[in-house]
């Protein structure tokens, strides 16, 4: 399947939360990266039909969601940055009513429910009232109701924020196992989120795209751009307060800077090789570049 995205701007207040954004995406995980506030949510509700575009379109195998209507929603499975339970209700009958919105006959919608609430390693739960769930398992509910239609498209609005870090991991090698043969999109601004599943990486600011690629592709990108120095103990470290720091570590040997720039940051700076999160904050980061 193959969403394209046609120039889409909406603003709020004269102020754009997404401008001219295109963008194709295919199956596989798509990671839309960007800091809170860079249009996330923004193109996620106007793909998910809560919002309007000021400017633009969507396509979906060539044909105008707008066209499609029913028929494209029905495609797709979506959970909310915010998701609202019903806290009262047992796992099994939240389910249950999340299947009867969705069309889904109730014979068929129990399988599937039990089918996914296995996957997501719910099946104890099933008769506990969401209420008294963790954050973490009430989040795998939210992910397994957006999966009860199995549906063609999998869309996710910062789903691991306020995780720990057990089940962060989880919930990507969940996403990871979703993602065979549908489109899965993750908006996050949490780099490890995507680090390591997704196939390709949106990344975002201010309501304009900004680069999109593989992980590893847009890694290359940033190469001569980070670097590793070793200081002595007592070093003044003030000469780097307006440096973009990835990392600052204390051992044996002193303390290691890792730092995004583009010149040599210090004379006994070495080269090092870029990861994801160099390549966010050589975007995002403080000092900018």
């Amino acid at each position: 399947m193959e969403i394209k995205f046609e120039n889409i701007s909406k603003s709020y207040r004269r102020r754009y939360a997404l401008r001219d954004f295109s963008a194709t995406l295919g199956d596989g995980v798509c990671g839309l990266l960007g800091a809170n506030g860079a249009g996330k949510t923004t193109l996620i509700s106007i793909l998910v039909g809560l919002n309007r575009p000021d400017s633009g379109r969507i396509t979906v195998d060539g044909a105008d969601v707008k066209t499609l209507g029913r028929e494209f929603l029905a495609k797709i499975g979506y959970l909310p940055q915010y998701p609202e339970f019903y806290r009262n209700f047992t796992v099994a009958d939240f389910l249950d009513y999340m299947s009867a919105l969705k069309g889904i006959p109730a014979a068929e919608g129990r399988r599937r429910a039990d089918e996914l609430l296995k996957i997501v390693n719910l099946s104890d739960a099933k008769e506990k009232k969401i209420g008294a769930l963790s954050g973490g398992m009430r989040q795998r509910v939210g992910i397994a109701q957006a999966m009860l239609s199995d549906p063609a498209i999998l869309i996710l609005d910062e789903p691991t924020a306020g995780l720990d870090p057990q089940e962060r991991i989880r919930f990507r090698n969940l996403i990871s196992r979703f993602s065979k043969d549908r489109t899965v999109l993750l908006a996050t601004h949490i780099v490890s989120d995507v680090e390591f599943i997704a196939n390709e990486v949106v990344i975002l600011k201010e309501g304009r795209l900004i680069c999109k690629d593989s992980p590893r592709v847009l890694e290359r990108g940033c190469a001569g751009l980070v670097w590793t120095v070793t200081l002595p103990e007592d070093a003044d470290l003030a000469p780097f307060d307006r440096s973009i720091i990835s990392n600052m570590q204390r051992g044996e040997n002193g303390v290691m800077l890792r730092i995004v720039s583009r010149a040599k940051p210090h004379p006994g700076a070495v080269p090092a090789e870029p990861n994801l999160e160099d390549v966010f904050l050589a975007h995002f980061g403080e000092a900018g570049l």
